[in-house]
């Protein structure tokens, strides 16, 4: 009985299972940023991450009121109803601030030619903000903010900000780093303007 020739057309091999994304924790992304940026950059790609940005904001929020010696001032002698309320609305406006500044990145990031989705981008340009700013609302509880090295810190922590939006609009939205600078420049500059280096003089 004749040998029939070997094919040279292999059977299709069942195809594998993809693999399960690893969740990525909040305080592993807080944490992550700062001694690893790219990998966990790469790793929250197109993930969101509000928890860890509501968490951020309103932790930033907190203690840039503390910070505030007049509202140091209100807590120790105004009715605690009005210091209530004045936190409140602070922490609702920073929520809103932080938010607008996500909406805008990535407003300008799609005008740009980018073409990342919007929850990643917003949540997590909240997160970088709010975890490079942390060390300077630190240090607002010990030195005054017009204070050399305060600015120092503050602006060494806005320029590792920088960098980290950069980062993160060139992988959501696959654009070249000219343009992610673009998309984040008029957000950090408002940023090293109004919160991080104070009153100068």
């Amino acid at each position: 009985m004749p040998v029939p020739p070997p094919t040279l057309v292999q059977p299709a091999s069942a195809p594998q299972p993809a693999a399960k994304r690893r969740r990525l924790w909040w305080h592993r992304l807080i944490l992550g940023l700062w001694y690893r940026p790219v990998e966990v950059l790469d790793e929250a790609r197109d993930r969101g991450a509000w928890s860890a940005a509501v968490l951020l904001t309103l932790v930033g929020g907190a203690l840039g009121l503390l910070a505030s010696k007049s509202f140091r001032s209100q807590w120790a002698t105004g009715p605690l109803e009005v210091v209530w309320q004045l936190a409140g609305l602070t922490e609702a406006g920073v929520l809103v601030a932080s938010l607008g500044l996500g909406l805008v990145t990535h407003a300008i990031a799609r005008t740009l030619g980018g073409n990342g989705r919007l929850r990643p981008t917003v949540s997590l340009f909240i997160v970088v903000f709010w975890v490079t700013d942390l060390p300077r609302l630190a240090l607002s509880f010990l030195l005054p903010a017009d204070h050399p090295f305060a600015q120092a810190v503050s602006l060494t922590t806005w320029g590792f900000g920088c960098a980290l939006a950069v980062l993160l609009i060139r992988g959501q939205h696959h654009l070249p780093t000219l343009r992610s600078v673009g998309a984040v420049a008029v957000q950090m500059l408002a940023s090293l303007a109004l919160l991080k280096l104070g009153p100068i003089g």
